[in-house]
């Protein structure tokens, strides 16, 4: 019986190495098919936005504002659209990084592991979770509560509401990097809490920073739900905080709304200049991570 049982092991501990080879060589398939379908459909999407939308892409549809007829094959173009998104992306950023930021240090830095802060950080997923449209609504109540009309005030308030549980658990997650010699080395030399989360942590995280508001403001830039009640839509420039404001998901929904075949070429050009504006923004945020990290501890 013991040699049996001997043997028996024996011929177990032999099975292992090849189950365990089995088993990676599965996930490399799976992680190589997942990575083929995205590669696919990101390269899908790209050719349908620049085979479409390229040909009917002028000079003068980005410098200039709609006319009279525009949705129906006139002359015009989609600054108020490109304009109307800037503002209410680079406005809402703005905002949820000035809530977010401080939220994330107290998550990480004043407080410890405890049952409230996990239950914040539940509340915050969930909050990433909600479809825009639900934010859309609020922001459609609370103005009418407050008696206000759509304007570009309201988009922006409302897309930081989208935007604020991005970037809180985005830059906690960064903040987690920041290795704990450093801030245990600071707390040492008699710093307090503000100093090591603004002077250690935020400093070495930057880069990280950086990344977490190139994501939000991709998420705001691109949303379209929450500020078609709120921000409204018109074919004028963005001149008040307080006028209805256009964005260029809008202006792509109403192009291919219309039956006019060459409108909606003019769609797919719009889409291609929403791209081409969050491509711009995604260089840019990497030049100046690469910047920030030659201050970052390895």
């Amino acid at each position: 019986m013991p040699q049996n049982g001997m043997a028996a092991k024996e011929r177990s501990d032999m099975r292992r190495p090849l189950l365990w080879k089995l088993e990676e060589t599965a996930m490399k398939v799976l992680m190589r098919g997942a990575l083929f379908l995205v590669a696919v459909s990101l390269l899908l999407i790209l050719g349908t936005v620049l085979r479409r939308g390229l040909p009917a892409l002028r000079w003068a549809m980005i410098f200039q504002a709609p006319r009279g007829g525009y949705y129906t094959g006139a002359s015009g173009g989609i600054l108020n659209a490109i304009l109307g998104s800037l503002y209410l992306a680079v406005g809402a950023t703005l905002i949820s990084l000035l809530l977010g930021l401080p939220i994330a240090l107290y998550l990480h830095v004043y407080r410890g592991p405890s049952c409230l802060i996990g239950t914040a950080r539940l509340a915050l997923d969930v909050l990433w979770g909600v479809p825009s449209i639900v934010y859309g609504a609020f922001g459609f109540s609370l103005m009418i509560f407050l008696g206000l009309r759509a304007s570009l005030l309201g988009g922006i308030i409302t897309l930081s509401l989208v935007e604020l549980p991005i970037m809180c658990r985005a830059v906690e997650e960064v903040l987690k990097m920041v290795p704990p010699e450093l801030t245990e080395s600071a707390f040492a030399l008699g710093a307090t809490r503000w100093e090591v989360a603004w002077k250690v942590v935020v400093r070495q995280a930057l880069p990280g920073i950086t990344s977490a508001i190139l994501l939000a403001f991709g998420r705001g830039i691109g949303d379209a739900a929450s500020v078609m009640f709120t921000a409204g839509y018109t074919d004028n420039l963005p001149t008040s905080l307080f006028r209805p404001a256009a964005s260029l998901p809008l202006a792509v929904f109403f192009q291919l709304a219309t039956p006019v075949q060459g409108v909606q070429e003019r769609a797919y050009a719009s889409a291609l200049v929403l791209t081409v504006i969050v491509f711009l923004i995604s260089v840019l945020s990497r030049l100046v991570s690469v910047r920030l990290s030659r201050h970052v501890v390895g």
